[in-house]
């Protein structure tokens, strides 16, 4: 079969390797750069420059990688994904987790109580594993959990046995055309579930709700509410069904925010659809410390404390943040455009008494300063010019004093000044540790 690997970056690696694994290919590397992000294997087949996705007629298969857009492709042949693939040929049970913030923290959740259980659990997708590269070793009494973009969903052709819907609003608007095709990639998570399948979705979040009811197939179940026999928070107890089982102490937690405490009500909601006992609830949710660069505490020198949150691309995920902590604050704002609604945030750091000073930083910073000024916010702030980790810590450390938080919590991507947000946040920890 004539194949066409479509991108080349870390994913785009993984399915050249999966595919020239299997004899009787040839194969293509298709990039729209003239240097790839990943070193091209030596003596392979290449089409690259702008203008190439539109030129794959002579291809059976296209796999892209999860950035390429679907539409972006022009073929007579299948476009096809590492996602679609894996769903395919996977011989596990599937857990699919998605939303726009805290998929990663609760499908990790998800696996740490499914370990406590004795399960064998795969964790993979965007959370950085690529479930091609682990496929041939998982068998059929194993569990998946698998954390999805909508990068990766956009054109998937089956849905997970069990899908979980966290808090979903704009994102990614710069890739994606609109939010309706940001949504409509989100929902295709549910939307090929059949009987005797689950979808586990936020309570209030209305993008989450409307995806839950987007298929009459399986069934529907809200966390983080007493109504729906699903798992919620009481008295300082995590609690399922109509309050009469107590699963255990809120403190087994070791994640700190409201937004976590959601998070774990999602994944233990899963988790219980796999019939695990109470017990490995509370030893999965004492196992797990928290994802790097989610609120990750840092250290504290002079009695300031460090904490990276740079995974907070979306002003709603940095809301969530700065509601986390009673501590007076410096926060680290800003980044790249991503068309995202920052209302929000604004709306709740005029409500936030312990925000002490906000330095707004990246090629945002001018633009966030003006929408700061517009909606009201009291706490001072400082626009930041500088272009490195350093810099913008150096004015931090100017603005704090012992008793405060330094957050970094953008709200924006990162490739204004860094790779992504992992090196945006490897950063902020290599200088913070550092003093």
């Amino acid at each position: 079969m004539k194949i066409a690997i479509a991108g080349y970056g870390i994913e785009g690696e993984a399915n050249y390797r999966y595919w020239t694994s299997q004899p009787g290919h040839d194969i293509t590397i298709v990039d729209e750069a003239l240097v790839p992000k990943n070193p091209l294997p030596e003596g392979v087949k290449t089409l690259l420059g702008a203008g190439v996705y539109e030129k794959l007629d002579d291809f059976d298969l296209v796999v892209r990688t999860a950035g390429v857009s679907p539409r972006k492709i022009h073929t007579n042949g299948k476009v096809w994904s590492a996602t679609n693939e894996f769903f395919e040929q996977c011989p596990a049970q599937i857990i699919g987790v998605t939303g726009t913030k805290g998929k990663g923290t609760t499908a990790s959740l998800i696996a740490s109580i499914l370990e406590s259980a004795g399960k064998k659990v795969w964790l993979v997708g965007n959370i950085g594993v690529s479930a091609l590269a682990v496929l041939e070793k998982i068998s059929a009494d194993d569990v998946v959990v698998f954390e999805l973009s909508s990068f990766q969903l956009w054109d998937i052709e089956r849905s997970p046995h069990i899908a979980v819907v966290t808090i979903i609003e704009a994102d990614h608007l710069d890739v994606h055309e609109n939010m309706e095709e940001y949504l409509a990639a989100k929902a295709r998570i549910r939307q090929f579930q059949g009987e005797g399948d689950v979808c586990v979705y936020h309570p209030t979040n209305q993008y989450s709700g409307q995806i839950a009811v987007s298929s009459n197939s399986g069934s529907a179940i809200r966390y983080a509410v007493q109504d729906d026999g699903g798992v919620y928070v009481r008295n300082d107890y995590f609690w399922v069904g109509d309050g009469d089982a107590k699963l255990c102490a809120l403190d087994a937690l070791q994640v700190r925010g409201v937004h976590n405490q959601e998070n774990a009500c999602a994944a233990i909601t899963a988790a219980l659809q796999l019939d695990v006992p109470t017990s490995a609830v509370e030893k999965g949710l004492r196992a797990f410390r928290g994802l790097p660069h989610r609120l990750e505490f840092v250290r504290e020198c002079e009695g300031i404390a460090y904490y990276n949150d740079s995974y907070s691309s979306a002003p709603t995920a940095t809301l969530a943040a700065i509601r986390s902590f009673d501590r007076p604050m410096v926060l680290i704002v800003g980044g790249t455009e991503k068309g995202s609604d920052f209302s929000a945030l604004f709306a709740g750091m005029r409500q936030q008494a312990n925000l002490k000073h906000i330095l707004l930083v990246g090629e945002i910073r001018h633009k966030l300063a003006e929408k700061l000024q517009s909606a009201g916010v009291q706490a001072p702030y400082t626009v930041v010019d500088a272009q490195d980790m350093s810099g913008i810590l150096e004015v931090a450390r100017s603005v704090a004093t012992s008793g405060d938080v330094i957050l970094l919590s953008p709200g924006c991507a990162s490739f204004d000044m860094f790779k992504n947000f992992s090196d945006r946040g490897d950063q902020f920890r290599e200088y913070a540790q550092s003093l």
